[in-house]
């Protein structure tokens, strides 16, 4: 019996692989150390981990004084789990959606600079909204860590170049919490 138990669970685990959907109970992932500005409040644990790769979206816009400056759209990322599989998208809100049909939207509440001063910092994600049905259901809140690249330009927006976009390659680690079970 004991043997028909570990056979019917190492197929289950085995399709949901295939399927491509977070485990997130087959391994539990540890929080990363992190600065106090980004700490996770207590009562949370590590539901997912993803690393992200893509591109943070810059549009050159004038500020309130006027002054012409690159500006953050939208991030452009995958999703992948820590066996580089594509699990789900990172993009405006910012939003991650997983392949599994659950989507989290969220609001910055806190930063640190990054360790690489030549990337874009470290972040504490509040969760504001959810949809669908999976991992990142009960995600209340989101680490960015481990950032590489992402930054703007240096130069190039002014008036004639108003409205223009620029692509900035990137690499981060998100670490998704929902309340402790």
């Amino acid at each position: 019996m004991r043997r028909l138990l570990s056979a019917c669970a190492a197929a289950i685990i085995g399709i949901a692989a295939l399927l491509g959907l977070p485990l997130a109970n087959a391994q539990k992932e540890t929080a990363p150390d992190v600065p106090d500005a980004i700490q996770v409040p207590a009562g949370l644990e590590v539901v997912l981990f993803a690393r992200a790769s893509g591109s943070q979206i810059y549009a050159c816009q004038a500020d309130a004084d006027g002054k012409f400056t690159w500006t953050l759209k939208a991030p452009e990322a995958e999703l992948h789990d820590r066996n580089d599989k594509v699990i789900g998208q990172h993009s405006a809100g910012p939003t991650w959606k997983l392949k599994d049909g659950s989507e989290v939207t969220g609001k910055a509440a806190a930063h640190v600079d990054s360790l690489d001063p030549d990337s874009i910092p470290w972040l504490l994600v509040n969760a504001v909204s959810h949809s669908g049905k999976g991992v990142l259901t009960s995600v209340t809140t989101i680490q960015r860590v481990h950032t590489h690249g992402g930054k703007p330009p240096a130069d190039g927006c002014d008036e004639s170049h108003k409205g223009a976009e620029a692509k900035s390659s990137y690499t981060a680690d998100y670490y998704f919490y929902a309340p402790a079970k």
